[in-house]
């Protein structure tokens, strides 16, 4: 699988950590984010991700700011993507299998590098599971193109 990965200047390092546990379970990793601790804005490189994410050039996405809250949020503005931030593994799992998710976010001050690495491993182990959560899935990718209906 080829994941794109981006960070701000709050998570250089936990981005490296996480790169190299990426690889070690034997995935790609595309690296969209900056590699200094010089301020930067979260924005770009949310962006970055998501259009990676949105054009199928990475099959999905991980994203670190200080939180992991802005960052997501930069690349929800993307169309089609479907950004979450998880500062557990339960939740990374179950973005995956309900919601689909495209892109998980954490948070480099919220999070230590274990963590961060159970959150990556849960979700890139997780499966969508379809069913009632492909109706409510489909429902939010209609809200992009003003189709959607109560």
């Amino acid at each position: 699988m080829k994941i794109a990965i981006g960070n701000d200047h709050a998570a250089v390092g936990l981005k490296r950590e996480i790169m190299a546990y990426v690889k070690e379970l034997g995935h790609e990793v595309e690296n969209y984010g900056t590699d200094t601790e010089d301020s930067c804005h979260y924005p770009l490189y949310g962006k970055k991700v998501a259009d990676a994410v949105a054009s199928k050039a990475a099959d999905c996405g991980i994203l670190i700011c200080g939180t992991g809250v802005g960052i997501s949020v930069a690349a929800n503005k993307v169309k089609g993507i479907r950004a979450a931030v998880c500062s557990e593994p339960v939740t990374a799992r179950l973005v995956k299998e309900h919601n689909n998710a495209n892109i998980i976010a954490f948070g480099a001050r919220i999070v230590g590098v274990e963590v961060a690495k159970e959150i990556v491993s849960s979700y890139l182990n997780a499966e969508f599971l379809g069913g009632r959560h492909a109706e409510r899935v489909a429902m939010i990718a209609d809200l992009e193109t003003e189709n959607f209906q109560e």
